[in-house]
């Protein structure tokens, strides 16, 4: 599903610069994401936060998820929303 349960956020409408913030964050850098989520590449990090490409739902829905769980509700509602 692309809406999160608590804060109603769609995916799809996420910034590049919001996809880095939430990156930064919940403290990872582009490589640490290869190892924490397997068939995403540094690569496909740097082409969403740069706007030249998205990654397919399933691999942006568990991107947003590893975000998420390192980081609270409000601080993923505020980046969201204003970046």
């Amino acid at each position: 599903m692309e809406v999160s349960e608590d804060d109603d956020i769609d995916i799809h409408d996420i910034s590049p610069t919001a996809w880095r913030l939430l990156r930064v964050a919940a403290g990872f850098g582009q490589r640490e994401i290869e190892v924490e989520i397997d068939d995403i590449m540094q690569a496909h990090i740097s082409m969403l936060e740069n706007n030249n490409r998205s990654l397919s739902e399933q691999r942006l829905e568990v991107l947003f998820e590893l975000y998420r769980s390192e980081l609270t509700n409000e601080q993923v509602r505020v980046l969201v929303s204003n970046f």
